[in-house]
C-alpha cells in the first residue's frame, strides 16, 4: 500500500515538471567577408575634349557684321565663319586702284619721253644729259608702278581678311565675340576642334598629380549613363597647379571612343592600383572583449553564430583592417554584444 502511495506521488511529481521552453532564434544583420587586391584613388569629374583644337581671330581690325555658324556646327576647310563691316578695307583698295591707275599712266608717259630721247640721241640731235634725265624718270616710275601694284595686292587681301574662314575641317566649340563688336588684329574670335581624336580632361589634386606616372590607366564614364565607359591612359599633365583650387589639368587618351562619347560630354573618372590582398570589415562587426577582438562567425549550414579572434592590422575611422577571417565567410554586422555562442539565428537577406 505504501509503495503505491510513494510510486503515485513520483508520477505526479514528473508529471507536474515543465520542460525548458527552446531558445528563441535570431534574426541577425549580416555580411559577406570580401577581399580587396585594389585601392580606390578617387573619383574626379572632367569632359571630352578634342585633342587639337585652335583658336581663330581676324588678321584686320574692324566691327564684326555677322557670325555664319553656330556652337556645334562642323565645318569643312575654307567654310566662312564671320565677317567683319568691309567699308575700311573697300576704300583703301579703291584708293589704291586709283594710286596704280595714276602711276600707269605716268610709266606709260616716261616710257614714251624715253623713247623719244633715245631717237633725238642717235641722230646727233639729242642731248646726252636729256637721255639720262629720261631714263632716270623711267625707272622711277617703273619702282612707282611696282610699289602701287603690291599696295593694291595687298589692299585685296586687307579686304579678304575680312572674312574669317575654317583653316581645317572641324567642329565649332566656341564663340568669343557677338555681333557688332569691334576686334582688335589677333583677338581671339572662334575656337575649332578636330573631332576625329578626343580624349578626356580631368582636374587632379596636385599631390596625386605629382605621384602619379604617365601610362597610368583611369577609368572613364559618361556622367549621364555609366554603361558608356572606356579606358584612359595619362598622356600629359599641367606642370604648374591652378592658383584658386591647387589642382592640375591632366589629359587622358582614349582606348577607344564609343559614340555615347561626344564632345563636351560630362564624364566620371575614376582611379585604382594594385595593392597586397587585405581584408576590411566596419567597426560594428567587431567585439573587444578582455583585451582580444573577434567577430561572430555565421555557420551557413547549421545556422548558428561561434565567436573568432582575429587581429587588427590598423583602423582608419570606422573600418578595421583585419587578419584571421577569409573572404567568402559570413559574419554578423549589428548586435554583436548580444550573441551567445551556438545561438540559433536566422540570416536576413535584405541586409547582405
Amino acid at each position: 500500500m505504501k509503495r503505491g502511495l510513494i510510486l503515485g506521488c513520483l508520477l505526479l511529481a514528473a508529471c507536474s515538471k515543465q520542460e525548458p521552453a527552446p531558445e528563441p532564434v535570431r534574426p541577425v544583420l549580416w555580411l559577406e567577408v570580401a577581399t580587396f587586391d585594389q585601392q580606390n584613388l578617387g573619383r574626379f569629374a572632367g569632359d571630352i575634349q578634342a585633342r587639337y583644337q585652335s583658336t581663330l581671330g581676324f588678321r584686320v581690325a574692324g566691327r564684326v557684321a555677322r557670325r555664319a555658324v553656330d556652337v556645334g556646327s562642323q565645318v569643312r576647310r575654307n567654310d566662312l565663319l564671320a565677317t567683319l563691316d568691309p567699308t575700311d578695307q573697300q576704300n583703301q583698295l579703291r584708293s589704291n586702284q586709283g594710286d596704280l591707275a595714276r602711276v600707269e599712266a605716268q610709266w606709260i608717259n616716261d616710257q614714251a619721253n624715253a623713247r623719244r630721247q633715245q631717237a633725238l640721241f642717235d641722230r646727233g640731235v639729242g642731248a646726252q644729259a636729256q637721255l639720262d634725265v629720261a631714263q632716270t624718270d623711267l625707272k622711277t616710275s617703273r619702282a612707282s608702278l611696282d610699289q602701287a601694284r603690291a599696295a593694291v595686292n595687298q589692299a585685296k587681301d586687307q579686304l579678304n581678311y575680312s572674312e574669317l574662314r575654317a583653316d581645317h575641317d572641324a567642329v565649332v566649340t566656341e564663340w568669343k565675340v557677338e555681333a557688332g563688336q569691334v576686334v582688335t588684329v589677333g583677338q581671339e574670335v572662334v575656337t575649332l576642334a578636330q573631332p576625329d581624336i578626343k580624349e578626356a580632361v580631368i582636374d587632379l589634386p596636385a599631390a596625386l598629380a605629382k605621384a602619379l606616372p604617365l601610362g597610368v590607366t583611369f577609368n572613364v564614364a559618361a556622367q549621364l549613363d555609366p554603361t558608356v565607359q572606356t579606358l584612359g591612359t595619362l598622356r600629359e599633365i599641367e606642370p604648374q597647379a591652378e592658383s584658386a583650387t591647387r589642382t592640375r589639368r591632366a589629359r587622358l587618351t582614349l582606348a577607344d571612343t564609343p559614340a555615347g562619347l561626344r564632345l563636351g560630354t560630362a564624364i566620371s573618372v575614376t582611379l585604382s592600383s594594385a595593392i597586397a590582398a587585405r581584408t576590411e570589415l566596419p567597426s560594428s562587426t567587431v567585439q573587444e572583449v578582455d583585451g582580444k577582438t573577434r567577430v561572430w562567425v555565421i555557420d551557413s549550414q547549421n545556422l548558428v553564430v561561434a565567436p573568432r579572434d582575429i587581429q587588427v592590422l590598423s583602423r582608419d575611422g570606422d573600418t578595421y583592417l583585419v587578419s584571421g577571417v577569409s573572404a567568402g565567410e559570413r559574419v554578423v554586422r549589428a548586435g554583436v554584444n548580444s550573441l551567445k555562442p551556438g545561438q540559433k539565428i536566422k540570416l536576413d537577406e535584405a541586409s547582405r
